[in-house]
Formats: structure tokens, sequence, C-alpha cells
């Protein structure tokens, strides 16, 4: 499954640092706009958490993350490294926004919340690619990509294309 951050390298992204180590300094992350991913890189099936780390969205009429154990196993993808795709305007404020979610706090970050509820979220590796090009038409590219490549399922937590 390594293999995946080689070729993704080869693509321009960068970073493949853990969520653990981007939650204690967001300083590497680039304050330009572009696509993320998360990686899971460990060949096991993951460990589902009832209560994941995740914030509540909003502060106003406050959402709980949290989905059943049942939900994420079926949303499961194993032997996808890929469990994440997102993008921003700003990667710096958009990922800083999302590991702030990831540690519990109220969050503006809604997309991926799945991700909390693994056991391992904090080891996952995140990557990221800058570009000039709308980052939306991007990340959609990548996740009609992946679709194609796992029977028309998205990533893990991507909950829409």
């Amino acid at each position: 499954m390594n293999d995946i951050t080689q070729i993704l390298k080869n693509d321009g992204f960068k970073g493949f640092i853990s969520v653990g180590n981007l939650m204690q300094s967001h300083k590497i992350i680039p304050a330009h706009s572009g696509v993320y991913i998360l990686l899971r890189l460990k060949d096991s099936e993951p460990e589902f958490l009832e209560r994941g780390t995740g914030g509540f969205f909003k502060r106003k009429n406050p959402k709980n993350p949290n989905v059943s154990v049942a939900e994420l196993k079926d949303n499961w993808i194993s032997n996808a490294a890929i469990v994440y795709i997102g993008k921003g305007t700003s990667l710096k404020t958009r990922l800083g926004s999302y590991l702030r979610f990831g540690e519990g706090k109220f969050a503006t970050h809604w997309g991926g919340r799945y991700i909390w509820q693994l056991k391992d979220s904090r080891e996952l590796v995140v990557c990221w690619k800058t570009m000039d090009e709308d980052p939306r038409v991007v990340e959609e590219r990548m996740i009609a990509k992946f679709k194609k490549e796992h029977g028309g399922r998205r990533p893990f937590a991507n909950l829409k294309d």
C-alpha cells in the first residue's frame, strides 16, 4: 500500500505527515489553494470508535458528528489507502479547521468526520498539493477516479462526490 505515497509524490503531493504531528503544529501547511488526502497505510482492518474525537459542528444547534459503527463498517473499503480527499482555497485554514474538529473542538469543517471515529486517526498521513486550478474541480476529478477504481464507491470519509 505504500506505493500510493510514491505515486502521490510523483504527482506533486507534499507533506506526508501524521495527523498527530500536524495537530501539534500547522506551520508546514501552505496557505495556498489545493487538495489534500488522508491516507491509512496499515494493511489491517481498522478499529472503529462508538464515539470519536470529532467536535460538534457549529456552535448554534450543534450536530453530533458520530455515526453507528455499522455505518462506518459499511463505508470502509478494505485495501484502499486513501480514506479522504478534501480541498480548500487555503489549505492552512481548511486543514487547520479539520484538525481542530478532530481534537474535539467546535469547527466549521463537517466533511470527512468519519475519520475521527477511527481508533488510529492520529496515525493517518496527510499530504497536499497546491494549485492555481479550482481545487473543487480537482477534488471532484480525484473522487471520480477513486470511484472508477473501487466499484463506484467514494473514499471512506467522503460522503458526497
